[in-house]
């Protein structure tokens, strides 16, 4: 497999306290890695130093092939950052925006305007193009200046909480444009709060936590390690409900709501063997029940992973 950053050992102190504490990153090259953790974990610091913008005490780290240490201006030449507000101009258009970073980025006029062209349609702007941003919706505006970090694409694109105030029309569209830059092979380093989106986006998560790696693995690997789900039954009458209650040992119940809750690994197996089990006790009570899985959420993981306890250990999940 290809890696578009490699970091080993990275250490960085601020006033005598660890913001990194050896921490490992690999990022294969055409996927998305969620970066997570509560504020102060260390997230902003290791961003900062993959980006050359600050030096590491210690460790080592490469962007596409450059040394954060000692290439930084190829590892500045291979990156780009979309920040939490989009950063662009409100007095130009959007064409006018693209044009002036190409420019900037020493693209020929003529090319300069290709380049815009192209991007406004890969970016569903092209209506737009002529209308001054400060009439753009939050969502186009956030394409846009994603668009602007796209005038040379880079290998590696930071997006830090880059939904950030979007609908969530808006933030379906910006997930899916994400999604297709990755299927095209940038590489894509996410910050968020909003754990349903790395949920949605992410290949792989890291979880920081007192700048150290604390977790990491995918979506589902991550639910996992809070173990199995749990499957819920919901009865339209009491007689059924107590009967469920009484037979099949649940973890939780809800006599308002008549429900109950077992521990479920969520296959058909289980489910039929539940169902199977209330229909000898009372066939018409359990074809009414109403029947889910429940998740664990990457809410829960996050919760349970960034408890602030101290002599917490790093923690892989499978």
């Amino acid at each position: 497999m290809l890696y578009t950053v490699q970091g080993r050992g990275i250490c960085k102190s601020f006033g005598g306290h660890a913001a990194l504490d050896h921490v490992d990153l690999t990022i294969g090259t055409g996927s998305i890695l969620g970066l997570l953790g509560p504020n102060g974990a260390g997230k902003t610091t290791l961003v900062r130093v993959l980006a050359t913008l600050v030096r590491p005490d210690a460790g080592a780290a490469t962007v596409a092939g450059h040394d954060v240490l000692t290439d930084p201006v190829g590892v500045r030449s291979s990156i780009s950052l979309t920040g939490q507000f989009a950063a662009v101009d409100d007095l130009l258009t959007g064409q006018e925006n693209l044009e002036m970073i190409a420019r900037l980025r020493r693209l020929g006029r003529r090319a300069a305007r290709a380049r815009a062209e192209e991007l406004l349609d890969a970016f569903d702007l092209l209506d737009a193009r002529h209308r001054r941003t400060s009439t753009y919706s939050g969502g186009m505006r956030r394409r846009l200046d994603l668009a602007m970090s796209m005038v040379e694409r880079p290998q590696l694109l930071f997006l830090d909480e880059p939904t950030t105030g979007l609908d969530p029309h808006s933030r379906e569209q910006l997930w899916a444009t994400v999604r297709r830059l990755a299927e095209e092979g940038v590489t894509v380093l996410l910050t968020t709060q909003y754990l349903e989106e790395a949920d949605q986006l992410a290949d792989t998560i890291v979880v920081l936590d007192h700048g150290r790696v604390v977790a990491r693995g995918s979506a589902d690997d991550l639910k996992a390690t809070l173990g199995a789900g749990a499957l819920r039954l919901q009865f339209a009458e009491a007689a059924p409900y107590e009967r469920a209650v009484s037979t099949l040992n649940p973890l939780r119940t809800d006599d308002r709501l008549r429900t109950v809750e077992m521990e479920s690994d969520g296959s058909v197996a289980h489910v039929l063997h539940v169902l199977n089990t209330l229909s000898r006790l009372d066939p018409g009570g359990a074809a009414r029940a109403k029947v889910s899985i429940k998740r664990p959420s990457l809410d829960e993981v996050f919760s349970s992973l960034t408890e602030r306890s101290t002599g917490t250990q790093p923690k892989e999940a499978a």
